[in-house]
């Protein structure tokens, strides 16, 4: 592989958002752990570098090869995002990507193994045919539960049991409200495509509204485990009506919740260490 090649998968596969799926292992294992000598394994360690780099290639690779038509459109591809130019490469490397997922099924029991299959199967039916959920409203939302699924397997892998139903209920109303929102500058670009989404069907308005609901029952879910995670949720919704009156445009927010998101992922987990450290 050239280095231009390496770089343009690397920015295929959205550094910014690469949190987005390694940060839940890392959420799944310090709540799993028993000890310190829990968070620091072959399996952990493995679960979180799969969920680093291949699994966003892999998600990000499948969702690029099939909307290049409606990604020409995109004014979010401009710059930060790349567009697909039809590199063999890149289905060679999606597909690698996906094939590696046998590293960490290989460590993990087999208690995790529903939660990596789903979530290879979501990512995948997601943008490709012939599912395509991205362009069936609900379910391009109700997908965006994927997301969840590398903590699920983190913690089952860890703890030696499934994770707490309110949790995986709590974070998949989170990335559900989150998918969503990013889909907000996609509306005019999507609807120019012919691509029907939740936020196309709603509009705007209904659209901050719908991911509002979505993070004040994620924090009600999160509330009901813990309090303070609860109000911590519960400032997404807040945050959400305080774009949705102000004069700053989604596509701009937008670039905002990667930092955010570290940030809340960043106190949940050291939350997490501190019960493991200090019991």
């Amino acid at each position: 592989m050239t280095a231009a090649a390496a770089r343009y998968l690397l920015k295929l596969s959205r550094p910014r958002f690469w949190l987005y799926l390694a940060g839940p292992v890392a959420v799944g294992v310090v709540y799993a752990a028993a000890s310190t000598a829990d968070l620091f394994t072959p399996t952990t360690l493995t679960l979180f570098a799969y969920f680093l780099l291949p699994a966003n290639v892999l998600l990000y690779g499948v969702n690029d090869v099939f909307d290049v038509d409606v990604d020409a459109e995109n004014p979010k591809k401009e710059g930060r995002e790349v567009r697909y130019g039809g590199d063999r490469l890149v289905p060679v490397a999606v597909a690698v990507c996906g094939g590696l997922v046998l590293a960490p099924v290989g460590l993990t029991p087999p208690l995790a193994w529903p939660w990596l299959a789903g979530f290879l199967a979501l990512g995948v039916a997601y943008s490709a045919p012939p599912a395509r959920l991205k362009t069936r409203p609900p379910l391009d939302s109700l997908s965006n539960g994927l997301y969840v699924l590398p903590g699920a397997a983190a913690y089952a892998a860890v703890a030696g049991r499934h994770p707490p139903l309110l949790a995986v209920v709590g974070g998949w109303l989170w990335t559900m409200a989150m998918h969503t929102f990013s889909a907000i500058p996609d509306i005019e670009p999507d609807r120019r495509a012919g691509i029907e989404t939740t936020a196309t069907r709603l509009g705007e308005g209904a659209t901050y509204a719908y991911c509002a609901a979505c993070w004040a029952l994620a924090a009600v879910a999160f509330g009901l485990l813990d309090v303070r995670l609860g109000a911590l949720i519960g400032l997404y919704p807040l945050g959400v009506a305080l774009v949705a009156r102000s004069s700053v445009a989604a596509d701009r927010a937008y670039w905002w919740f990667p930092a955010v998101n570290t940030v809340a992922g960043a106190l949940i987990t050291i939350a997490g260490l501190w019960r493991v450290v200090h019991g």
